[in-house]
């Protein structure tokens, strides 16, 4: 790929960068990448990967911006209130950076399109905000072999954790089960600190990059922990389990219609 004038101009604190240059300008705008979610976590990931070049943005959303979702969800504005969130979206990062493709897809991710819709790209990244569907994707992209980068918050607290399926540790291996119906509470019910998805979601963003370049070390094997009460950042190793439902050495879950009905309808 040969840069215009234009996109040397805008991409040059990128390529003066040893570790990215041309090579690696090249590279990020090569790559494609699908989020599942355009909510608080998926606008600054979106965000900072268009702004950076990413060559196809694919976002997977079909709920519509709401007036609470403008607390925190940065892509969306009051002009774009009962949009769809993905079309919001694309709107917001073409605007920022003509290069990108955003592809939308408006509809519920399930265990029967979730495969033909992650096949295609090279990285996954999840801002959902449900237990059902983050199984789901998890699953999805150790079966299809996908890098995965998971963020989650919740009031002040966020974590983020890189999956490399057969690599590292999958999410399952850190979480077994998703907890019982009503035990943790979501966002809508609890409350989130407006800028705290922003922080997540820039780590999520740089993870992304990362896997995108082949630099630095990601955070496969790995949860990193964000209390923005306590200003504190917290690294916990997370050991493969050999004994994983779906990664380990004898997986029960090979297929995803091997998942209860609660996993397939979200």
């Amino acid at each position: 790929m040969d840069f215009s004038e234009e996109q040397l101009k805008r991409y040059s604190r990128h390529i003066i960068l040893p570790e990215v240059g041309g090579k690696g300008q090249k590279k990020i705008s090569e790559a494609k990448v699908l989020m599942v979610g355009a909510g608080g976590l998926g606008c600054p990931v979106g965000y900072y990967l268009a702004a950076a070049g990413v060559g196809t943005i694919a976002i997977v959303d079909n709920d519509e911006v709401e007036l609470s979702n403008l607390q925190r969800q940065i892509a969306h504005s009051v002009k774009t209130l009962g949009v769809n969130k993905a079309e919001s979206a694309k709107q917001t990062f073409e605007s920022l950076n003509p290069d990108v493709n955003v592809v939308t897809i408006k509809e519920r991710l399930n265990s029967k399109n979730v495969k033909d819709l992650f096949k295609d790209y090279d990285i996954i990244v999840d801002g959902t905000d449900n237990f059902p569907t983050r199984y789901l994707i998890n699953d999805a992209c150790v079966m299809l072999k996908k890098p995965l980068v998971s963020g989650a918050i919740l009031r002040f607290e966020g974590q983020v954790t890189t999956i490399l399926p057969h690599e590292g540790h999958c999410y399952r291996c850190l979480f077994e089960e998703p907890p019982p119906p009503g035990l943790v509470p979501s966002c809508q019910e609890a409350g989130v600190l407006g800028v705290l998805p922003g922080v997540i979601g820039a780590l999520q963003a740089t993870e992304v990059l990362k896997l995108i370049l082949g630099k630095g070390k990601p955070l496969s094997g790995y949860l990193l922990i964000y209390d923005a009460l306590g200003v504190n950042f917290r690294k916990v190793k997370v050991p493969k389990n050999k004994d994983c439902a779906v990664c380990g050495d004898n997986p029960t879950i090979t297929e995803l219609t091997d998942l209860p009905e609660e996993y397939c309808s979200i």
